[in-house]
């Protein structure tokens, strides 16, 4: 039989993180009694973490800067994307807003999610 308990703070996090541990390593098949578990369990943790550790979603240009700097991009990359270098610029400082266009052509041709990108 399964026993779940509730996660009301953060000892009862550590202990269901502990068990999750533990069933991940079984590999255990979804509709079986351990994969059940894991499932619940996992539900149960992100749960508790998105009530009491809620992340916020990433700042658009801060999206783009973090990509940049993954792969070694300049501005003179963005400027296909964004426009010209003035306009780049103008983005990457906040003094200009991401066009539906900009998002689109970073999206596609960098990878960056379109929610991050739409604040």
């Amino acid at each position: 039989m399964m026993e779940i308990k509730p996660i009301r703070n953060d000892a009862d996090l550590m202990a269901a993180l502990a068990e999750v541990d533990q069933l991940i390593e079984g590999d255990p098949e979804l509709g079986t009694p351990a994969g059940d578990k894991l499932d619940v369990l996992a539900t149960l943790i992100e749960a508790y973490e998105s009530k009491n550790y809620p992340v916020d979603k990433p700042d658009p240009i801060e999206a783009i800067k973090f990509r940049m700097e993954q792969g070694g991009l300049g501005v003179t990359d963005l400027v296909p994307l964004i426009g010209n270098s003035n306009r780049v610029y103008e983005v990457l400082n906040g003094k200009r807003p991401l066009t539906l266009r900009m998002i689109r052509n970073l999206n596609r041709e960098l990878g960056i999610p379109a929610t991050a990108l739409i604040a």
